[in-house]
């Protein structure tokens, strides 16, 4: 099994409580890479407004992965997913095979239809029908970066005769966030990857889904074995006491006794958003890691 974990990117993911500089943040995906993990992935949001709460950001997603590109060579870099509300899916297409040229062919499309109403209002998104949008996004993204040309007129998105040139170096793997059976279905049709999140043990939510994605791939005539699994695991501090459904609060044999489980199920890959953005976390699951790995040799 591969694991990668999220980078800090957003308001509290330093110690103390304001958002990284780019330098932290490359340095964290340093770390990671030095490791031995597998993966390095950045979230997609443009602000956070909660009622009652202190408004919080993001730093901007591409941008991030563009400039990593060249401070990490080895680990994949995707994002958690690119919201495709936000970006013109023909440039999306464009940026993602840009992206995958700048790293050498490292690059992972992670795709989703969003959910956080007040960043769409506030930068001027239209909130109505997000997966009617997304199901036109992605087919016009991803059949470009399949080295198609494009032609598509739909409720909302149009294109006409598009290509990507420079061609992309190879078809740069999507990944699509879903749980939902419509959006299951638009996994099962394009997706070369998946992920649902947030998880800290097996339990019946966890095999609903991979149940879901395997029904939907059915539906469609897919072999399920096709399309990489990818599960989010929220990780906090060990001892913390903070641990459940949607969070693992363990040391790192704990970690790598959860690998085991996924392992199991056919997960193919771990992907870790550790609330503590510290050295001694990612130490901490790259030794799990390790740990999986040799159990499974």
């Amino acid at each position: 099994m591969r694991v990668g974990v999220t980078v800090p990117l957003a308001d509290g993911d330093t110690a103390d409580g304001r958002a990284p500089t780019f330098e932290e943040t490359a340095a964290f995906a340093r770390h990671a890479e030095a490791a031995g993990l597998d993966s390095v992935w950045v979230f997609d949001h443009l602000l956070f407004r909660v009622a009652g709460e202190p408004e919080e950001g993001v730093r901007e997603a591409w941008t991030t992965l563009a400039a990593l590109a060249p401070v990490v060579s080895r680990v994949e870099l995707g994002a958690l997913v690119m919201c495709s509300s936000f970006r013109n899916p023909a440039l999306m297409a464009k940026m993602a095979a840009t992206l995958d040229d700048l790293s050498g062919g490292r690059a992972i499309l992670g795709l989703g239809s969003g959910w956080h109403d007040p960043e769409y209002e506030a930068f001027g998104y239209p909130v109505d029908h997000k997966v009617g949008r997304f199901a036109e996004d992605l087919e016009i993204t991803t059949r470009l970066l399949r080295g198609e040309r494009v032609s598509f007129q739909g409720r909302w998105r149009e294109v006409a005769d598009a290509v990507l040139l420079p061609p992309p170096l190879r078809p740069v793997p999507v990944l699509v966030a879903s749980k939902g059976e419509r959006m299951l279905q638009l996994t099962a049709t394009w997706a070369d990857a998946w992920n649902t999140a947030w998880f800290g043990r097996v339990d019946e939510r966890l095999r609903a889904r991979l149940a879901g994605l395997s029904a939907a791939c059915e539906a469609v005539g897919r072999d399920p074995a096709t399309i990489r699994r990818t599960i989010g695991i929220q990780l906090r501090d060990p001892g913390s006491g903070t641990g459940d459904a949607l969070s693992l609060d363990a040391d790192a044999t704990g970690l790598a006794d959860f690998l085991d489980e996924l392992a199991a199920l056919g997960v193919d890959d771990a992907l870790v958003w550790s609330i503590s953005k510290s050295d001694a976390s990612l130490d901490r699951i790259a030794e799990a890691r390790t740990v999986h790995l040799a159990r499974m040799s």
